[in-house]
């Protein structure tokens, strides 16, 4: 039993030493992972984030049109940088009153924010927008 567990750990031995240079070599021009350029605008092709109701979440605020007041226009440079995948500006959002909280979709790791007219859903460990709900608070 001995010499098969010695003959067993010079095979896993010789097989790890043979690959390992393999692993490390360099993957030559345009032969390593096709990850660049897809990280600014995701788009609509986001996975694993929550799917929104969007026409819901409208419900609940024409519903609750007294826990939320009208936000003033943002600056047109402000307004098209509250895109979905970029991070939130710091200093222009606000956190909605907590009754209204409490009625809107509640996903974990997002909360919502209103910024202007707009309602948001920020991931909350990256200050990520992951939702603009564009106008929807006017």
């Amino acid at each position: 039993m001995s010499r098969i567990n010695t003959l067993l750990a010079a095979v896993i031995g010789v097989t790890l030493l043979g690959t390992s240079p393999l692993l490390m070599a360099d993957p030559g021009k345009n032969k390593g992972h096709d990850n660049g350029g897809q990280h600014g605008n995701q788009g609509n092709n986001w996975q694993g984030g929550p799917s929104i109701d969007i026409g819901g979440v409208q419900v609940i605020l024409n519903d609750n049109r007294n826990y939320w007041s009208p936000g003033a226009a943002l600056p047109p440079g402000i307004q098209k940088n509250l895109a979905r995948g970029k991070p939130l500006p710091p200093g222009i959002a606000k956190k909605l009153d907590g009754r209204l909280v409490d009625r809107l979709p509640h996903y974990d790791g997002y909360e919502w924010q209103q910024a202007g007219t707009d309602l948001l859903l920020v991931t909350i460990a990256t200050g990520v927008i992951y939702e603009v709900l564009q106008n929807v608070l006017d």
